[in-house]
């Protein structure tokens, strides 16, 4: 198991706060939800597709985030045009949640604007211990205090739970 931009606490928290209802589920509405405020867009038909049920549990949610954020090797029936325009459009999505998160647009994600749109998400508590600083800190390979889009881009690609 590799390191994680987000660890199994967070996932759980995540959960938890996707799971509006408290049923111990999470609907592909609210999963939706989430995923169109970091800038993926998905139609419910496609997301069924995905997850094969119209809900998901905690160890669902697990394995679906998995899916989305480990970088997908090519499949020998995948002809390889295929497999570059599957790469195109995942830059293409990576590029979209970038600009959530660079609230200014001048190509870095700082620590306050993290804690921003996590803050607006739902998923950052001000008293939870969570240290912005630190999160930007493992994938920030030249060491500036803020993520350009490589770094944004190897986060997303390279992490797994």
């Amino acid at each position: 198991m590799s390191s994680s931009s987000l660890s199994s606490n967070d996932l759980h928290r995540i959960f938890h706060k996707l799971d509006r209802n408290g049923d111990g589920l999470v609907s592909l509405g609210e999963l939706n939800w989430l995923l169109e405020r970091v800038g993926v867009q998905y139609s419910l038909d496609e997301l069924e597709s995905l997850v094969g049920n119209t809900t998901l549990d905690f160890n669902e949610f697990l394995v679906f985030y998995e899916s989305i954020s480990t970088e997908k090797k090519g499949e020998s029936e995948v002809e390889e045009e295929e497999v570059k325009e599957e790469e195109e459009e995942d830059v293409g999505d990576l590029v979209k949640a970038f600009r959530v998160f660079d609230l200014n647009g001048d190509g870095f994600i700082t620590c306050d604007e993290l804690q921003s749109v996590l803050s607006r998400l739902g998923m950052w508590e001000e008293n939870g211990g969570g240290d912005c600083r630190s999160m930007i800190k493992v994938y920030d390979t030249n060491s500036d205090g803020v993520l350009d889009f490589e770094e944004f881009k190897n986060m997303m690609l390279l992490s797994t739970i």
